[in-house]
């Protein structure tokens, strides 16, 4: 029965591939597009060196900090800013910054709170350890285990 179908599905496999699919016809054509326009260059502006500085001290919310920075326009920047840590030291950052070496940082902390020097006490225990004696009574003495051949089946 199995080859009566499976001739059967051949016959209508062959049968099917006589007719080939529809031409797909789309129902508009493809608009047109133009190529992308190049972007227009950036302009050259020259350089503008800058020079700035600022401070806050802020004795209600404990906010002391400070900075300046200087740049000669042509990518070289030079600066340096500081600022009070909680524990009362500062911080101070002196930094250069260029294209040939990148960022460079140089951070120097000053003052600030001086742990006290303390040492803890040697450990005296409370108490000795007490002695303990030998046990009283005897430890029990064990024999050997006699030996017994493995089991032979007779033949």
């Amino acid at each position: 029965m199995a080859a009566k179908f499976f001739i059967f599905a051949a016959c209508v496999a062959t049968a099917l591939a006589q007719y080939s699919a529809p031409a797909y016809k789309p129902a508009y054509s493809a608009p047109a597009y133009s190529a992308p326009k190049a972007y227009a260059p950036e302009p050259a502006y020259a350089p503008t060196p800058y020079n700035f500085e600022y401070s806050v001290n802020d004795p209600h919310t404990y906010d002391v900090h400070s900075q300046s920075e200087y740049s000669d326009g042509n990518g070289y920047v030079k600066g340096t800013y500081s600022l009070v840590e909680a524990d009362g030291s500062i911080r101070t950052v002196e930094y250069t910054a260029d294209d040939h070496s990148g960022f460079n940082a140089v951070v120097k902390n000053e003052g600030g709170y001086k742990t006290p020097s303390y040492s803890a006490p040697a450990y005296k225990p409370a108490y000795s350890a007490p002695a303990y004696s030998a046990p009283a009574y005897a430890a029990p003495a064990y024999s050997a285990p006699a030996y017994k051949p493995a089991y032979k089946p007779a033949y």
